[in-house]
Protein backbone atom coordinates (compact mmCIF):
# COMPACT_ATOMS: atom_id res chain seq x y z
CA UNK A 1 0.00 0.00 0.00
CA UNK A 2 3.43 2.37 -0.13
CA UNK A 3 2.83 5.52 1.69
CA UNK A 4 -0.53 6.61 0.82
CA UNK A 5 -2.42 7.33 4.53
CA UNK A 6 -4.73 5.06 5.80
CA UNK A 7 -7.45 7.29 5.61
CA UNK A 8 -7.56 7.56 2.26
CA UNK A 9 -7.13 3.99 1.94
CA UNK A 10 -10.24 3.78 3.88
CA UNK A 11 -12.24 6.23 2.09
CA UNK A 12 -11.38 4.59 -1.28
CA UNK A 13 -12.48 0.68 0.20
CA UNK A 14 -15.35 1.40 1.30
CA UNK A 15 -16.58 3.81 -1.43
CA UNK A 16 -15.88 0.25 -3.39
CA UNK A 17 -17.57 -1.53 -0.56
CA UNK A 18 -20.68 0.56 -1.02
CA UNK A 19 -20.80 0.17 -4.98
CA UNK A 20 -21.04 -3.57 -4.27
CA UNK A 21 -23.84 -3.20 -2.10
CA UNK A 22 -22.14 -3.56 1.71
CA UNK A 23 -25.05 -3.52 3.90
CA UNK A 24 -23.88 -0.03 5.95
CA UNK A 25 -23.68 1.61 3.18
CA UNK A 26 -27.72 0.94 2.09
CA UNK A 27 -29.92 3.83 2.44
CA UNK A 28 -33.49 3.59 4.30
CA UNK A 29 -36.50 3.60 2.20
CA UNK A 30 -39.44 6.11 1.49
CA UNK A 31 -41.20 3.05 3.41
CA UNK A 32 -38.85 3.55 6.64
CA UNK A 33 -38.35 7.80 6.47
CA UNK A 34 -42.70 8.07 6.11
CA UNK A 35 -42.38 5.63 9.14
CA UNK A 36 -39.98 7.36 10.98
CA UNK A 37 -41.75 11.17 10.49
CA UNK A 38 -44.99 8.69 12.19
CA UNK A 39 -42.12 8.29 15.51
CA UNK A 40 -42.16 4.72 14.53
CA UNK A 41 -37.94 4.29 14.22
CA UNK A 42 -35.37 2.43 15.80
CA UNK A 43 -31.22 3.30 15.53
CA UNK A 44 -28.45 0.51 14.99
CA UNK A 45 -24.39 1.62 16.24
CA UNK A 46 -23.85 -1.75 16.05
CA UNK A 47 -24.56 -4.86 14.52
CA UNK A 48 -27.85 -6.20 15.86
CA UNK A 49 -29.43 -4.09 18.83
CA UNK A 50 -31.27 -1.01 18.75
CA UNK A 51 -30.17 1.86 20.26
CA UNK A 52 -32.90 2.34 23.51
CA UNK A 53 -35.38 5.00 23.35
CA UNK A 54 -34.08 6.32 26.46
CA UNK A 55 -30.76 7.14 25.14
CA UNK A 56 -31.86 9.67 22.96
CA UNK A 57 -32.07 13.58 23.82
CA UNK A 58 -35.35 15.25 22.96
CA UNK A 59 -34.55 15.59 19.01
CA UNK A 60 -36.91 18.13 18.53
CA UNK A 61 -34.67 21.19 16.73
CA UNK A 62 -31.36 19.45 18.18
CA UNK A 63 -28.58 20.06 16.30
CA UNK A 64 -27.12 16.61 15.55
CA UNK A 65 -23.73 15.44 14.01
CA UNK A 66 -23.55 11.94 12.07
CA UNK A 67 -19.64 11.08 12.79
CA UNK A 68 -18.65 8.83 9.99
CA UNK A 69 -22.07 8.12 9.54
CA UNK A 70 -22.45 8.32 6.35
CA UNK A 71 -24.44 6.49 4.05
CA UNK A 72 -28.11 7.40 4.67
CA UNK A 73 -29.14 5.42 7.19
CA UNK A 74 -28.82 7.43 10.69
CA UNK A 75 -29.31 10.68 9.41
CA UNK A 76 -32.67 10.52 7.60
CA UNK A 77 -34.46 9.12 10.22
CA UNK A 78 -33.29 11.55 12.90
CA UNK A 79 -34.44 14.52 10.52
CA UNK A 80 -37.72 12.76 10.28
CA UNK A 81 -37.84 12.65 14.22
CA UNK A 82 -37.28 16.70 14.25
CA UNK A 83 -33.30 17.18 14.54
CA UNK A 84 -31.37 19.50 12.45
CA UNK A 85 -28.53 17.41 10.76
CA UNK A 86 -24.87 17.46 10.00
CA UNK A 87 -22.85 14.24 8.69
CA UNK A 88 -19.68 13.94 8.52
CA UNK A 89 -17.72 11.42 6.22
CA UNK A 90 -14.64 10.31 4.23
CA UNK A 91 -16.20 8.10 2.11
CA UNK A 92 -17.92 10.30 -0.97
CA UNK A 93 -19.93 7.27 -2.44
CA UNK A 94 -21.60 7.45 1.61
CA UNK A 95 -22.05 11.16 1.49
CA UNK A 96 -23.35 10.75 -1.99
CA UNK A 97 -26.30 8.22 -0.17
CA UNK A 98 -27.08 11.02 2.12
CA UNK A 99 -27.79 13.77 -0.25
CA UNK A 100 -30.09 11.11 -2.44
CA UNK A 101 -31.89 10.29 0.62
CA UNK A 102 -32.41 14.46 1.22
CA UNK A 103 -33.23 14.61 -2.27
CA UNK A 104 -36.24 11.98 -2.20
CA UNK A 105 -37.68 13.18 0.91
CA UNK A 106 -37.25 17.15 0.30
CA UNK A 107 -35.30 18.00 3.47
CA UNK A 108 -32.02 19.69 3.69
CA UNK A 109 -28.63 17.80 5.51
CA UNK A 110 -25.47 19.89 5.33
CA UNK A 111 -22.49 17.46 4.47
CA UNK A 112 -18.88 17.73 5.14
CA UNK A 113 -16.17 15.26 4.03
CA UNK A 114 -13.72 15.00 6.43
CA UNK A 115 -11.35 13.01 8.03
CA UNK A 116 -12.08 12.35 11.61
CA UNK A 117 -8.46 11.75 12.61
CA UNK A 118 -8.25 15.53 12.10
CA UNK A 119 -9.28 18.49 14.14
CA UNK A 120 -13.32 18.28 13.66
CA UNK A 121 -14.46 21.65 11.34
CA UNK A 122 -16.96 22.81 13.37
CA UNK A 123 -17.07 25.82 16.07
CA UNK A 124 -17.18 24.38 20.18
CA UNK A 125 -20.61 23.70 21.41
CA UNK A 126 -22.14 23.42 17.99
CA UNK A 127 -23.90 19.92 18.45
CA UNK A 128 -26.58 18.77 20.84
CA UNK A 129 -25.85 14.99 20.07
CA UNK A 130 -23.03 13.09 18.17
CA UNK A 131 -23.92 9.85 16.58
CA UNK A 132 -20.98 7.61 15.43
CA UNK A 133 -21.56 3.75 14.47
CA UNK A 134 -19.11 1.74 14.78
CA UNK A 135 -16.37 2.99 12.62
CA UNK A 136 -13.24 3.29 15.34
CA UNK A 137 -11.68 0.02 14.04
CA UNK A 138 -10.63 2.18 10.85
CA UNK A 139 -8.40 4.72 12.79
CA UNK A 140 -5.19 4.23 14.97
CA UNK A 141 -5.36 6.49 17.87
CA UNK A 142 -9.01 7.19 19.51
CA UNK A 143 -8.51 9.74 22.19
CA UNK A 144 -7.80 12.83 19.79
CA UNK A 145 -11.03 11.77 18.50
CA UNK A 146 -13.23 11.86 21.79
CA UNK A 147 -11.55 15.22 22.45
CA UNK A 148 -12.91 16.28 19.91
CA UNK A 149 -15.95 15.15 20.44
CA UNK A 150 -16.42 16.81 23.80
CA UNK A 151 -15.28 20.11 22.04
CA UNK A 152 -17.95 20.32 19.90
CA UNK A 153 -20.63 19.06 22.52
CA UNK A 154 -22.77 21.69 24.14
CA UNK A 155 -22.46 21.17 27.72
CA UNK A 156 -24.64 18.19 28.99
CA UNK A 157 -24.90 17.26 25.02
CA UNK A 158 -24.79 13.57 24.58
CA UNK A 159 -22.23 10.90 22.68
CA UNK A 160 -23.67 7.49 21.19
CA UNK A 161 -21.12 5.63 19.92
CA UNK A 162 -20.50 1.82 18.35
CA UNK A 163 -17.23 0.30 19.60
CA UNK A 164 -15.43 -2.91 18.12
CA UNK A 165 -14.03 -4.38 21.30
CA UNK A 166 -11.03 -6.00 19.47
CA UNK A 167 -12.19 -9.92 19.91
CA UNK A 168 -13.12 -10.11 15.71
CA UNK A 169 -9.40 -9.39 15.35
CA UNK A 170 -7.56 -12.69 17.26
CA UNK A 171 -9.83 -15.06 15.58
CA UNK A 172 -9.53 -17.01 12.12
CA UNK A 173 -11.23 -16.44 9.25
CA UNK A 174 -13.53 -19.33 10.73
CA UNK A 175 -13.81 -17.76 14.00
CA UNK A 176 -12.78 -21.26 15.54
CA UNK A 177 -9.19 -20.64 16.88
CA UNK A 178 -7.37 -17.56 18.50
CA UNK A 179 -4.39 -17.34 15.90
CA UNK A 180 -3.09 -13.90 17.05
CA UNK A 181 -2.88 -11.61 20.24
CA UNK A 182 -3.50 -7.74 20.29
CA UNK A 183 -2.67 -5.14 19.44
CA UNK A 184 -3.76 -5.64 15.77
CA UNK A 185 -1.94 -2.81 14.26
CA UNK A 186 -1.50 -2.62 10.84
CA UNK A 187 1.01 -0.07 10.51
CA UNK A 188 2.92 -1.65 13.20
CA UNK A 189 3.25 -5.17 11.80
CA UNK A 190 3.24 -5.11 7.78
CA UNK A 191 2.54 -9.05 8.23
CA UNK A 192 -0.95 -7.52 9.36
CA UNK A 193 -1.36 -5.35 6.27
CA UNK A 194 -0.57 -8.07 3.94
CA UNK A 195 -3.43 -10.31 5.77
CA UNK A 196 -6.26 -7.18 5.75
CA UNK A 197 -5.25 -6.99 2.02
CA UNK A 198 -5.74 -10.34 1.45
CA UNK A 199 -9.25 -9.84 2.83
CA UNK A 200 -10.39 -6.61 1.36
CA UNK A 201 -10.83 -5.37 4.92
CA UNK A 202 -9.45 -1.71 4.25
CA UNK A 203 -6.43 -1.05 7.05
CA UNK A 204 -8.62 -1.84 10.39
CA UNK A 205 -6.98 -1.51 14.18
CA UNK A 206 -7.90 -3.07 17.46
CA UNK A 207 -8.67 -1.13 20.72
CA UNK A 208 -9.21 -2.40 23.89
CA UNK A 209 -12.37 -1.49 26.28
CA UNK A 210 -9.67 0.37 28.53
CA UNK A 211 -8.37 1.91 25.78
CA UNK A 212 -11.93 2.63 24.54
CA UNK A 213 -13.34 3.67 27.65
CA UNK A 214 -10.57 5.65 29.16
CA UNK A 215 -10.11 7.62 26.51
CA UNK A 216 -13.34 9.04 26.67
CA UNK A 217 -13.37 9.52 30.07
CA UNK A 218 -10.10 11.37 30.04
CA UNK A 219 -11.89 14.04 27.45
CA UNK A 220 -13.90 15.30 29.72
CA UNK A 221 -17.07 12.79 28.60
CA UNK A 222 -19.13 10.47 31.37
CA UNK A 223 -19.69 7.53 30.77
CA UNK A 224 -24.29 7.27 31.37
CA UNK A 225 -24.73 3.48 30.09
CA UNK A 226 -23.98 0.75 28.01
CA UNK A 227 -24.29 -2.65 26.54
CA UNK A 228 -22.95 -5.03 24.54
CA UNK A 229 -23.97 -6.51 21.02
CA UNK A 230 -22.36 -9.62 18.75
CA UNK A 231 -21.75 -10.06 15.11
CA UNK A 232 -24.68 -10.30 12.66
CA UNK A 233 -23.18 -13.41 11.06
CA UNK A 234 -20.50 -15.96 12.07
CA UNK A 235 -19.42 -18.72 14.82
CA UNK A 236 -19.09 -15.82 17.74
CA UNK A 237 -22.33 -14.55 17.08
CA UNK A 238 -23.97 -17.41 16.92
CA UNK A 239 -22.21 -18.57 20.17
CA UNK A 240 -23.33 -15.18 21.60
CA UNK A 241 -19.70 -13.80 22.01
CA UNK A 242 -19.88 -10.20 22.78
CA UNK A 243 -17.73 -8.36 20.79
CA UNK A 244 -19.45 -4.98 20.64
CA UNK A 245 -20.35 -2.17 22.75
CA UNK A 246 -23.09 0.74 22.42
CA UNK A 247 -22.10 3.43 24.70
CA UNK A 248 -24.20 6.50 25.81
CA UNK A 249 -22.29 9.10 27.17
CA UNK A 250 -22.61 13.11 27.66
CA UNK A 251 -20.72 16.03 28.16
CA UNK A 252 -20.93 17.31 31.72
CA UNK A 253 -21.96 20.63 32.76
CA UNK A 254 -25.36 22.63 32.24
CA UNK A 255 -27.34 22.01 29.44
Amino acid sequence: MGERPYQDINAATIDRWVAEGWLWGQPVSHEEYLRATQGDWQLLLTPTKPVPAAWYPPLAGADVLGLASGGGQQMPILTAAGAHCTVLDYSSAQLESERAVATREGYDIACCQADMTKPLPFGDSSFDLVINPVSLCYVRDVEPIWREVARVLRPGGVLLTGLDTGVNFVVDEAEERIVRGLPFDPIADPELMHVLEQEDGGVQFSHTTGELLGSLLRAGLVLDDLYDDVNEEGRLGKLGIPSFLAVRAHKGGAA
